[in-house]
């Protein structure tokens, strides 16, 4: 009896999408030098997901997934500003050793060219932006800042800086300038902090 193809065989594809993007870049990963990194036909790409961008895609799904847990998890108890940036640093630093910033940031570049590709680019960033509103939501709560910035647009205009620094960390190969921002950001959260409540303190 003939083997079943299962989810295993996906899961390959996916790891050598990813692992490909990050090696060689958007540009060079064809179903070819996917499946040759995988060690796999290349047929399989198109059989499993349809094409080489639906696969990429799906190690964009993979990874945001994997992220957004981690995001959750080192966000959870966080309950002031000062202690939001230095999560977030951390965060940022995982994000580009892991990889997950070098394949969004090939995936939004590509997007620019490709409207389909871009929109469901646009589709897999959404779940950062209402992290990014949740988070802020409940850390700001009874602050100034609270009351002067919607949520939603505080949600966006994070999300951008953080996809602005990831590009960018990820062209210049480094975290200096990051890091940088991240400690300016630092000295601004613990003054910020002297004048907002904790979490669950009345304002």
């Amino acid at each position: 009896m003939p083997r079943k193809p299962t989810t295993t065989t996906k899961a390959r594809i996916v790891e050598a999408a990813f692992a490909t993007v990050r090696e060689v870049g958007y540009g060079g990963a064809s179903a070819r030098t996917i499946a040759a990194r995988g060690g796999f036909n290349q047929a399989l790409i198109f059989y499993h997901f349809g094409g080489t961008d639906e696969a990429l895609l799906a190690a964009l799904d993979r990874s945001t997934e994997e992220r957004l847990a981690r995001y959750r998890e080192c966000m959870n108890g966080v309950q002031a500003l000062p202690a939001m940036v230095e999560a977030a640093r951390t965060l940022f630093k995982e994000d580009f050793d892991s990889g997950h910033v070098k394949l969004l940031a090939e995936l939004v570049a590509a997007g620019a060219s490709d409207p389909e590709l871009g929109k469901q680019v646009a589709l897999r960033v959404a779940p950062s932006l209402a992290f990014s509103q949740e988070t802020f939501e409940r850390v700001m709560v009874g602050s100034p800042l609270a009351m002067l910035i919607e949520s939603k647009d505080a949600a966006y205009a994070l999300a951008a800086l953080y996809l602005g620094m990831e590009l960018l960390a990820n062209l210049q190969g480094s975290l200096d300038a990051s890091d940088a921002l991240f400690a300016a950001a630092g000295r601004v959260a613990a003054l910020l902090s002297l004048v907002m409540p904790a979490v669950g303190e009345k304002p």
